[in-house]
């Protein structure tokens, strides 16, 4: 079975990390979404720096993965076969993002919920990393 999951990743953080744990199958699509944006407050990291992140963690487990760069279009209506056309083929969607999961299911996807085990945002570590280099 191959499983899709989608994140932006700003940054690669454990939260990433438990949610691979909860993933049941043979291999994950690991799609990084608004993957053309990078340099800004809410999307810093590029996508090959995402990429990094990802595979310096990824690869000391034994997960059969690959990474895909998903860029973002702007059109929730085409959103899923915009995905789609990117991605291949995928059995099952893992995703702790309501949006996304709504979106999958009308389309008639297999979705499964991702919960959350750790209490850590992305946007809490960039706030934070923000903070950081602005006192220095």
């Amino acid at each position: 079975m191959i499983a899709l999951f989608i994140g932006r990743f700003q940054p690669f953080h454990k939260g990433h990390l438990d949610a691979f744990a909860q993933i049941e199958a043979d291999k994950i699509i690991i799609g990084i979404g608004s993957a053309q944006y990078s340099g800004t407050e809410n999307n810093p990291y590029s996508f090959t720096e995402r990429r990094k992140m990802i595979t310096k963690k990824l690869d000391k487990s034994n997960l059969n993965y690959e990474i895909i760069a998903i860029p973002d279009i702007h059109n929730p209506p085409k959103w899923v076969e915009h995905v789609k056309n990117i991605v291949g083929k995928f059995d099952v969607v893992y995703t702790g993002n309501e949006l996304v999961k709504n979106l999958f299911l009308e389309k008639g996807y297999t979705v499964k919920i991702i919960k959350k085990n750790i209490n850590i945002s992305g946007t809490a570590i960039r706030q934070k990393y923000d903070q950081k280099t602005k006192n220095k």
